[in-house]
């Protein structure tokens, strides 16, 4: 395509310089420069395009099936030249009229003159010695190269297949902000684990004692429970811990001096 078109079967933009199978035919002459007709089909809905050659103008013609898209560029966004209008063109002809539009071309020119003077110059001077140029280009890619050599070298020597880039103060930066868990850090948290999942009341857990020991316990439970219940029903008191600890001391009390008897 040599220009932006507006396809005229489902209007959408068929970009500059899309490829399509096109046919291709004579349909006449411009002198002796042949006129030729391309006819095509849209990718996006199958409509037929025509497009003609215009040698007289130097220009493609759309005949059927699309529209050319027109874009206007600001002559100063496009930091392009301004062209003569046709019918300036026609004046052009004329002396008196080139006269005048040539002294304001000078005019022009004696403005931009500094400017494309000292770029010029720039230009000169950078351009001026080849071989210096060639010997700049060329050290600072053996340069590169070296770099890229050792740092290649310095990752296989990490066993690393990929090529690090050199460090920097942020890197340095980073890395300092990394912990790493010790030992000590693990077992201090090993330890605040274990203290969070033992029970909150103090004495020896129930796991460490022996059995005849335990069963011992729970039986003294059973009896400190059926006796305050019993006083509860009778509509007696509930004894405190003092006084059943003194109920169990003189029990066991009891049997000793029995025993001595």
């Amino acid at each position: 395509m040599p220009f932006n078109i507006w396809c005229g079967g489902c209007n959408s933009m068929i970009a500059k310089g899309v490829r399509f199978n096109a046919e291709k035919k004579q349909v006449g002459n411009y002198y002796s420069t042949k006129i030729w007709n391309f006819t095509m089909k849209s990718a996006c809905c199958k409509h037929e395009i025509v497009i003609q050659t215009d040698p007289k103008n130097c220009e493609y013609v759309i005949i059927s099936g699309a529209q050319k898209k027109t874009e206007d560029f600001d002559i100063e966004d496009a930091e392009t030249f301004e062209l003569p209008a046709d019918e300036e063109r026609g004046k052009l002809a004329d002396p008196f009229y080139r006269l005048e539009h040539q002294e304001e071309d000078l005019k022009k020119k004696k403005e931009a003159e500094p400017v494309l003077v000292r770029l010029q110059r720039l230009s000169d001077t950078r351009h001026s010695d080849d071989y210096a140029l060639n010997k700049t280009l060329r050290a600072q890619l053996r340069s590169q190269k070296k770099r890229v050599a050792e740092e290649e070298n310095a990752s296989r020597k990490r066993g690393l297949g990929i090529r690090l880039l050199p460090a920097t103060e942020q890197d340095a930066a980073t890395a300092k902000q990394v912990k790493f868990s010790t030992k000590f850090d693990k077992n201090r948290k090993d330890k605040r684990a274990l203290i969070n999942a033992e029970s909150i009341f103090s004495g020896v857990s129930s796991y460490s004692m022996p059995d005849k020991r335990r069963q011992v316990l729970d039986s003294k439970r059973r009896k400190i429970s059926a006796t305050s219940a019993s006083s509860v029903l009778a509509g007696g008191f509930k004894p405190s811990s003092w006084s059943q600890g003194a109920v169990l001391s003189s029990r066991q009390k009891g049997p000793s001096l029995t025993a001595r008897r």
